[in-house]
């Protein structure tokens, strides 16, 4: 019926069905087309559709229908949630009936219940199993995007790697590679093409294993440098090694998720009566292995934050050695970072820069000086309590006429403002002096400061 579509939800994604006008209206209203969408390829839905003998009159519906996948993104999930959607009895799916009734402009929702083209008993499974498929294949794009960005090709890093492992990698990459083609050109995926398919996630997981266990090498290692010129030449060494292993791990996730759109079209297929317990299972193994990687990847960049915080407390000591570790880090900070928001890894947010030199001097002067008044602010409460108290000690005494007291209160209040006039002064030379002795802070440095951090403060300007 026009003006009426269907909205499915799994929490990952959303699947617009209805006629093709009405979809692409309700995608340019909602501000969905500037996504990247994929199509839901209907037709194939149509055998599970059809039980109960009405094949052909659910064939002709779905021919007549549209169905776009989209990826939710807290912008989209915002725009969409309005309608109301409803949980079903599908595990982890929610649906939406919603229309333009008469000449109302907006959608409105008119249904609580899946309409007649998703009404039958398999149709919401088989459709939230395609729409798994659609969110594991944009995944699978995206990596291609990263290892691009990156200007990595994983199967020249894979050649040059003398590791068996990593060599059997080659020839899962050209299996699962042709699988994908062929199910692309035929829309199924016979016994045949998995036989060839379902030995491969051995090998794979063999490999990331491999890899995850280089990068926990490589932050041990890290680890255990203490010298802050060790530390700068090692983190310098290990990020084009850290880039290749995360390389590496993107192309063994891609090929899982490939492995994954493969097996869920057979299940598709040969017991469609599980594919509920088979996705979800899929979806649960996928989060595992992020779990897996993403415990590697927070160790390194935990390390890496805190060798800014090494480089950052010796920096005033070590001018150029510093904030060569901490520019370094952040090299190998930046890659991580990247790789986790390609695989949706949550990173949680890091701040930590190198230091100046003449910020490092600035806050060693200001604790000096609030050092130093702190101990003017001592020194005159001292004063003025051993006054007070020699005071009432000789008030009554009185020699030659005139009163000892007196004579104590003056020569008391001079020393005082002579104490006072000395502490004050301090303070105020704290910054000369730190200044004076800038070019003497480590004579071992073969790099002029002023170069190292680019700053107009730093030593010798």
């Amino acid at each position: 019926m026009s003006n009426e579509i269907q909205l499915v939800s799994d929490g990952v994604g959303l699947a617009v069905i209805g006629a093709p006008t009405d979809v692409e209206r309700f995608f340019l209203e909602q501000g969905l087309n500037r996504t990247s969408s994929k199509d839901l390829d209907l037709p194939r839905l149509g055998p599970i559709l059809g039980a109960g003998g009405t094949t052909a009159q659910v064939g002709a519906e779905l021919a007549a229908n549209a169905g776009r996948w989209v990826k939710l993104t807290a912008e989209s999930a915002e725009a969409v949630k309005k309608y109301g959607f409803m949980p079903t009895k599908t595990p982890g799916v929610s649906h939406a009936m919603i229309g333009r009734p008469g000449e109302i402009k907006q959608w409105l929702q008119i249904a609580q219940g899946p309409g007649a083209l998703l009404s039958g008993p398999l149709a919401l499974s088989a459709l939230s199993t395609i729409m798994q498929q659609r969110a594991l294949q944009q995944q699978m794009d995206e990596i291609v995007e990263y290892l691009q960005e990156i200007h990595e090709k994983v199967d020249d890093i894979l050649r040059n790697q003398k590791d068996a492992v990593l060599a059997d990698m080659i020839g899962v990459d050209l299996i699962i590679e042709e699988a994908l083609t062929v199910r692309d050109e035929v829309g199924r995926v016979s016994e045949i093409t998995w036989s060839k398919v379902q030995t491969t996630s051995m090998t794979i997981a063999r490999t990331q294993a491999y890899a995850l266990r280089q990068l926990d090498a490589i932050a041990e290692s890290l680890q255990n440098k203490a010298d802050i010129g060790e530390i700068a030449k090692a983190t310098k060494d290990a990020e084009p090694k850290i880039r290749e292993w995360l390389a590496v791990l993107a192309r063994c996730f891609q090929l899982q998720d490939g492995i994954s759109v493969l097996e869920l079209d057979r299940v598709l297929d040969a017991s469609p009566e599980d594919l509920d317990r088979h996705r979800l299972g899929l979806a649960t193994a996928r989060q595992n292995r992020l779990g897996l990687i993403a415990q590697s990847t927070t160790r390194l960049l935990t390390q890496m934050d805190e060798i800014v915080r090494k480089a950052n407390s010796k920096v005033l000591f070590h001018p150029v050695k510093s904030p060569a570790a901490a520019g370094a880090t952040n090299l190998v900070a930046k890659s991580l970072l990247s790789f986790c928001e390609r695989l949706g890894i949550e990173s949680g947010p890091r701040v930590l820069e190198a230091k100046l030199w003449s910020e490092a001097a600035a806050e060693v002067r200001d604790k000096a000086m609030v050092l130093t008044a702190e101990g003017a602010a001592a020194a005159g409460r001292l004063y003025d309590k051993t006054r007070d108290r020699a005071a009432d000690a000789l008030r009554e005494v009185d020699v030659d006429g005139v009163p000892d007291a007196t004579q104590v209160l003056s020569a008391a209040k001079n020393a005082g403002s002579t104490i006072r006039g000395l502490v004050t002064g301090a303070a105020d030379t704290v910054g000369s002096r730190l200044g004076r002795r800038r070019g003497a802070v480590d004579s071992s440095e073969d790099v002029d400061p002023q170069t190292a951090d680019g700053d107009p403060q730093a030593p010798g300007s």
